[in-house]
């Protein structure tokens, strides 16, 4: 699944070529895509409508109307969004076409992507948690989310009601930064290791998203472009090879049914 980092840069290489811009036509090819209104009803209500900006909130793309309407698309697990594909292939969802002659076409193998037409953003994405860059995302308010929380601190930092955007294998990466097992309890973590943990959740964050995201499964930048993070992972997807720091070999375990992957050396569970 595209993580904060990856629609982070979506929305970064979009923006030039949406803002100001108007739609001019809307295609649905999947009715399943749309969770707002009929395939009839959702274009005839987009077209004509001016992006005044393109946000990003946890892992959902917010397109800001001029109309003070949001449209408002969550990738899930497959979704990818191109600008001016040569050719639509089978996995096309949606089209979108703008008044400066670009498409953007909604593609998604597994079909689990979501879009949506609302009056605001809070009706979508207002039970999200903090922005884990946003300057209000403070040590306090970390020590605070995880104090209520009797959970594995690896799930903690996925629960997009706790902190929005972070997924899996951002969270392997942070949690082996930090030094800390991923079955560890949240509410457990001692003042350091929260100061530890606030401080790797930014930096593994902003260097994936300094690196254009990750393209381990799915993902591909708007033009077609690769990301690199995915070669600066120290655990994530790594089972079985050997931890970059101490050569012990990465082990995979299970942390409320997702894949988990920490060195038990460098991450040792007390």
């Amino acid at each position: 699944m595209p993580e904060l980092p990856e629609v982070e840069t979506i929305k970064n290489e979009l923006l030039p070529w949406v803002r100001g811009q108007s739609f001019t036509q809307v295609t649905i090819f999947d009715p399943k895509i749309v969770f707002c209104a009929s395939t009839e009803e959702f274009p005839r209500n987009l077209v004509a409508q001016r992006v005044e900006n393109l946000e990003r909130r946890g892992k959902y793309l917010i397109f800001d109307l001029a109309s003070k309407k949001v449209l408002i698309m969550h990738l899930r697990m497959t979704g990818v969004l191109l600008l001016n594909p040569r050719t639509f292939d089978s996995y096309a969802r949606a089209a979108f076409s703008f008044s400066n002659d670009i498409q953007i076409v909604f593609s998604d193998r597994r079909r689990l992507g979501a879009i949506w037409l609302a009056e605001n953003a809070d009706a979508v994405v207002g039970k999200l948690g903090p922005e884990p860059l946003s300057d209000d995302f403070t040590l306090d308010v970390l020590a605070q989310l995880l104090e209520k929380h009797h959970i594995p601190i690896k799930a903690a930092l996925i629960d997009q009601n706790l902190i929005a955007g972070i997924g899996n294998m951002y969270a392997d990466e942070i949690l082996f930064a930090a030094k800390i097992h991923p079955l560890r309890k949240a509410n457990a973590l001692t003042p350091q290791e929260i100061q530890i943990l606030h401080r790797c959740i930014r930096e593994i964050l902003w260097s994936a998203i300094n690196s254009k995201g990750a393209s381990v499964n799915t993902y591909i930048r708007p033009e077609g472009q690769l990301g690199t993070a995915q070669l600066a992972f120290k655990v994530a997807h790594q089972y079985g090879k050997l931890c970059p720091l101490c050569g012990t070999s990465i082990q995979r375990v299970l942390v409320r049914g997702r894949g988990s992957y920490f060195c038990p050396n460098c991450q040792p569970l007390p």
